[in-house]
């Protein structure tokens, strides 16, 4: 199973559209995961287009988002348990991962996906993969836009994909 990851889109205050590359990177994808900071419901559409779509709201996202989406799944995919989580709930972004592996240390999950600070994180703690994917369109200080591609399967793999 291929899974295109995204997170951070934050459409339209930092684009007006999500970028043409990443429909040719998701091309083929069975699911996409968007962990937060939509903005515009639109963004969910948009990504429908390429494969269906599970999302969580981010500090961003509106109420009605909040109530849709939730902050916080589980998704079970291919015998894995994936959790999906913006990753918000404090002010330090540098501590985002811990704040997310303390999130589901009740849920015993596989993968993390998250979001928030930007930020690229490619890690495995305490035997589970912590995946943030950046952003593909607000790259803050990062030297360029980036997505992500999850790959389910006997394992859990993570790639970081640069626009």
């Amino acid at each position: 199973m291929r899974i295109g990851v995204i997170s951070d889109t934050h459409i339209p205050a930092r684009a007006r559209l999500l970028p043409s590359e990443l429909f040719t990177l998701f091309d083929g994808v069975d699911l996409v995961l968007h962990a937060g900071d939509l903005v515009e419901e639109s963004v969910l559409q948009e990504l429908a287009a390429i494969a269906p779509v599970e999302a969580v709201a981010g500090n961003m996202d509106s109420w009605e988002l909040h109530n849709r989406l939730g902050r916080k799944k589980i998704l079970e995919l291919a015998g894995y348990r994936i959790g999906l989580i913006h990753g918000d709930s404090g002010n330090d972004r540098s501590k985002t991962p811990q704040r997310v592996l303390q999130s589901f240390k009740q849920d015993s999950v596989d993968c993390i996906i998250f979001g928030h600070s930007h930020q690229p994180y490619h890690q495995t703690i305490q035997g589970i993969l912590l995946f943030n994917p950046g952003s593909p369109t607000d790259r803050r200080r990062e030297s360029r836009h980036s997505c992500g591609l999850l790959t389910v399967g006997e394992t859990i793999t993570a790639q970081l994909l640069l626009l």
